[in-house]
């Protein structure tokens, strides 16, 4: 089977299996395991942070993150396709006690004058007041969009000026810095806080990290503990997540390539494709996803009538050549 559902059903390579072996560990809760510090320190530098902080999942990256900016009862603005608002089963009410409002755009992209027109100011009793406006890239659900790093500078110098916050929810950040050049650092700058992943893209078998200022990320340190999050000789997986950031970033662009070829195989113009995802539209989308896997390509439905591929680590070129041609006879 060619498994094209999502970039986490990647395994992990020998090589960064031998490194994972080889970890040096130590107990995480007191602080002890130098590779998740080697880790935590690695991140936090690549995008000019003072600190990051391990996580197990991205969810709970991104809960820790909005939570550390948005107190219970305060809200966050948030594209209506994105992850935090549709595919994180309501973490951030049930957990964080956090209220949500949305603007649409068709690619997932930062509408600047939506805004401006949604943000609360805190006028005391009665409103709910806007602590931060969250965004996501790439962008999941609009087909792995890339957001101009003009618009985030844009949208940083908004919050600046209103004492607002700026979550960026960064799971595949890696795909946006290889398919522009944009600098980590840049990401980092235009941006309070991030959730970022390595289980996605970049190949590892699980783990997210958040990445800001240090006393948010000590702050974050005790909420993980709370949720359950504090993990003991977890150097293990943590040296997944060093081998892949030395060996599996630049090859994103050959998974962009290969999502491509996808593309215009599935009447989806190339040139619209920013990294790793490629959606287009099918009446019947779960019968177009059984149709795919009795022809050995499992595919993934993420509407009614909206289908998704996404290329990864484990996924040729003659993959990608081989799942084109089926799918363009379905």
């Amino acid at each position: 089977m060619i498994d094209l559902r999502s970039d986490t059903v990647t395994r992990p390579t020998q090589a960064m299996r031998a490194a994972m072996a080889a970890a040096e560990v130590g107990d995480d809760v007191y602080g002890e395991d130098p590779t998740v510090a080697a880790l935590e320190e690695r991140v936090a530098g690549l995008f000019g942070h003072q600190a990051a902080l391990f996580t197990p999942t991205g969810s709970m990256a991104n809960v820790l993150a909005v939570s550390a900016l948005v107190p219970p009862g305060k809200e966050v603005l948030c594209e209506a396709r994105a992850h935090i608002a549709r595919a994180e089963l309501g973490a951030h009410g049930a957990i964080g006690g956090v209220t949500m409002r949305t603007w649409s755009h068709p690619r997932g992209q930062l509408d600047l004058a939506a805004v401006s027109d949604l943000f609360a100011p805190d006028l005391g009793h009665y409103f709910v007041p806007t602590a931060a406006i969250s965004v996501e890239n790439t962008h999941n659900f609009a087909g792995g969009a890339v957001l101009p790093l003009e618009d985030l500078r844009a949208l940083r110098s908004f919050t600046g000026q209103r004492g607002a916050a700026v979550h960026l929810d960064g799971a595949r950040i890696w795909n946006a810095h290889v398919a522009t050049g944009t600098p980590l650092e840049e990401y980092g700058a235009v941006s309070d806080v991030l959730a970022v992943c390595l289980s996605k893209g970049l190949g590892a078998p699980v783990g997210s990290l958040l990445v800001g200022p240090r006393d948010l990320v000590a702050e974050a340190r005790v909420r993980r503990k709370r949720m359950g999050g504090g993990m003991r000789q977890v150097g293990i997986l943590a040296a997944a997540g060093l081998y892949a950031l030395e060996h599996h970033v630049a090859r994103l662009a050959e998974d962009h390539a290969h999502a491509r070829v996808l593309a215009e195989a599935c009447g989806v113009d190339p040139a619209t494709v920013d990294t790793n995802i490629v959606t287009f539209d099918r009446p019947d989308a779960a019968g177009f996803v059984a149709r795919a896997r009795e022809e050995g390509v499992l595919i993934g439905a993420v509407g009614a009538g909206t289908v998704r591929l996404v290329t990864h680590l484990d996924v040729s070129r003659d993959d990608a050549q081989t799942a084109a041609k089926t799918l363009a006879g379905l």
